[in-house]
């Protein structure tokens, strides 16, 4: 595998270094707005609230700004960024594919179904609809999305990678059709305008209350994938060779699936659909570190937490008294790196 020899003493000044770059492009975050704050005078009120540091009084009118608004929705970009490279590294091996990404299980048309039908259609203002929300909605989308591609992925025999592949296109066509016949019959202007703008992605709705269950889910989903690198390094090798080795390939890839089909939807759920993340900065880490998921899996982590901070300050500030769809921004920084991938004849998939 290529970069498999990578030193370890390389390795943890690479994750040092992404890990203290990270850090510091939060507090960057933080700092930029319609509304410029100092550096100083962020990290002194993120000092104050998490830690108890004193400080002076120069910074007591940014606090709410500072605490309330823009921190936990750094946050939210980090565990959003650092979740969908997670599934796109872990699928991109479980279906040994390069162009699986966590969409791939029918998630984001699965999610845009739901949120379309939360939206333009519901049960009334004081209906079940109006007091669970479009999250959730789109959530319930998203994980029966994934369910249905297993489902039709294992009939008729072991549910292989190719029949997932094709199971998620044919769940994603399915379910957009569905979306599109909403839509179009709809007499909404507004929740059309509504569900246009869902369906690009945004962090506009974080908060504290928002943040425990996803970075939770995040968290553990990471924690169990780190613990299975072995398995996803021969799952690399061929259907041939894991089953040679006495890798269980249909129970693994259902587990696989599952997870990522949880930790997926409910990020989609939480900010919409952001593409790209999950298919490119796996390649690129991969590119740079080989495909030895030990090393690959966490810096494909630290990698995506800090993209999407960063393409959330783009989206931001790019245009002035507006905001950007995230998935915007995402997908014009993806798809000149995909395709500088594409022909890059020094990149193989999987280290070949």
């Amino acid at each position: 595998m290529r970069g498999a020899g990578l030193p370890r003493t390389v390795f943890g000044g690479l994750f040092a270094l992404l890990l203290t770059g990270l850090a510091l492009s939060i507090g960057v975050s933080v700092s930029m707005g319609q509304v410029a704050v100092p550096l100083s005078d962020t990290f002194a009120i993120l000092a104050n609230k998490l830690f108890g540091f004193s400080g002076g009084e120069s910074y007591q009118t940014y606090i709410n700004v500072i605490w309330l608004i823009r921190f936990p929705r750094a946050l939210l970009a980090c565990v959003t960024g650092a979740g969908l490279a997670m599934c796109g590294t872990a699928m991109q091996a479980a279906v040994q594919n390069p162009l699986a990404d966590p969409y791939i299980l029918g998630v984001s048309s699965g999610a845009s179904l739901g949120a379309t039908f939360a939206i333009l259609i519901g049960w009334g203002a004081s209906g079940i609809l109006a007091r669970t929300g479009v999250a959730f909605w789109a959530f319930l989308g998203a994980f029966g999305a994934s369910m249905l591609v297993m489902a039709i992925a294992g009939m008729g025999g072991k549910p292989s990678s190719v029949k997932l592949i094709l199971a998620g296109v044919i769940i994603n066509a399915l379910c957009g059709a569905i979306t599109n016949f909403i839509v179009y019959t709809a007499n909404d202007a507004q929740g059309i305008r509504n569900v246009a703008f869902w369906s690009m992605g945004s962090l506009a709705s974080a908060n504290w209350k928002a943040l425990p269950l996803v970075t939770v889910v995040t968290v553990l989903s990471a924690a169990f994938f780190l613990t299975q690198t072995r398995i996803l390094n021969t799952m690399l090798l061929g259907d041939e060779a894991a089953i040679t080795l006495g890798v269980n390939l249909t129970l693994y890839r259902r587990l696989y699936l599952l997870v990522t089909a949880l930790a997926t939807g409910l990020l989609v759920s939480s900010c919409g659909m952001i593409g790209f993340v999950g298919l490119i900065v796996p390649h690129i880490v991969r590119g740079v570190v080989g495909s030895d998921h030990k090393r690959l899996l966490p810096l494909a982590i630290l990698c995506g937490a800090l993209f999407l901070v960063w393409a959330d300050i783009v989206a931001r500030t790019s245009v002035r008294g507006s905001e950007l769809p995230i998935g915007i921004v995402t997908a014009l920084a993806g798809a000149p790196l995909f395709m500088y991938m594409v022909v890059w004849r020094g990149y193989g998939f999987g280290g070949r």
